[in-house]
């Protein structure tokens, strides 16, 4: 019996993971795809976006939602779990697709494809690191030393040890691919720049490849062959040996409200939030009076984006729902009236 590949898709919050794999179901070419999502918060923003895609290649009761915490800190509880059940179909998918939250450190969940029960029914077809080319440029992960050395000069404060930057690595360090997104957002040199730095973090032999929107051709993405699982010590990972490595260093709650009157005055809302309590992500869906189909909400930094994705169904409550995502210490009590008070 042939081993069913398993694409794990890692990367920092904001790099386009979802987009990726939207355009990765709209142009499956006959596979037929099953997907692991890992949420980080209360409500499944992610599967409900994959879920819009309404794709053959994919369909609704293959597309599983893993809430109770990161990935690789509940392999045993949730991920096993999860995978024997796809495994165990009497008609299981040609590939898996595993989205991984924000916060997932890769190298655990590649191991957990060495436990009995999986070894011989699935591999790692490759581990894919996607980078915002757009953050990266504006130095918000950079990992050259000497701009670390400038940026603790200039600000004494800044945590250089912070989980942002080990997981940063950590993801490159065990990645068979590494995808260079939103590269249309840098100009030529930046990303040159930045191609030299992420060489200093992965393998030798992993490719580079540069993306728009995350679209990338399905044989690219997946096909690796890498079966990462049997080479797993050859991944280096700053928590080797730390069998807590937890993410407590981060916050996430839900807001939640109906009807916004209208877009403008939630994104003129939400600008000023985010700078103001350095908020990560926002994302969500919301409910605009006046209007049949649900606003997909997804702000990255400074970077609002929204657009209407799929008609509400019948049976879903015009809910507005946003997840907030940022680092330990966030003001919710003052972010939570502000959007509230947008809502209204």
């Amino acid at each position: 019996m042939s081993k069913i590949p398993t694409t794990v898709i890692t990367g920092f919050l904001g790099a386009g993971k979802t987009t990726l794999i939207r355009h990765l179901l709209h142009n499956a070419k006959g596979r037929r795809l099953a997907l692991i999502v890992n949420e980080f918060g209360d409500v499944g923003v992610d599967g409900a976006l994959l879920r819009g895609c309404n794709d053959d290649a994919c369909p609704e009761d293959d597309i599983v939602e893993l809430a109770n915490g990161c990935i690789c800190c509940t392999v045993a509880d949730d991920f096993l779990p999860t995978m024997l059940k796809l495994l165990d179909r009497a008609n299981p998918p040609d590939h898996i697709i595993i989205e991984t939250s924000g916060l997932a450190l890769p190298k655990p969940l590649v191991k957990a494809f060495q436990w009995p029960e999986i070894r011989t029914r699935a591999t790692v077809d490759g581990v894919v690191a996607l980078i915002d080319a757009d953050a990266v440029a504006a130095g918000r992960f950079a990992t050259d030393e000497a701009a670390l050395a400038l940026a603790r000069a200039a600000d004494p404060s800044l945590d250089h040890d912070s989980p942002l930057e080990e997981l940063y690595e950590d993801q490159l360090a065990c990645a068979d691919l590494v995808i260079l997104n939103k590269a249309d957002m840098v100009d030529a040199d930046a990303l040159t720049r930045i191609e030299g730095d992420i060489g200093k973090d992965i393998r030798s032999g992993v490719k580079i490849v540069r993306t728009d929107h995350g679209a990338i051709d399905a044989g690219v993405l997946l096909g690796l062959f890498a079966e990462a699982e049997e080479d797993i010590d050859a991944r280096p990972s700053h928590h080797d040996g730390d069998p807590d490595h937890d993410h407590n260093d981060f916050d996430s709650f839900v807001v939640t409200g109906g009807e916004i009157a209208g877009v403008d005055a939630l994104v003129q809302a939400m600008a000023p939030l985010i700078e103001a309590h350095d908020i990560l992500r926002i994302k969500g869906m919301v409910a605009v009076a006046g209007r049949p189909a649900r606003l997909l909400v997804q702000a990255v930094g400074p970077r609002i984006q929204h657009y209407f994705d799929r008609a509400w169904k019948a049976e879903e409550s015009r809910l507005s729902q946003l997840v907030v995502i940022g680092q330990k210490g966030l003001d919710q009590a003052a972010i939570d009236s502000a959007l509230r008070a947008a809502f209204a």
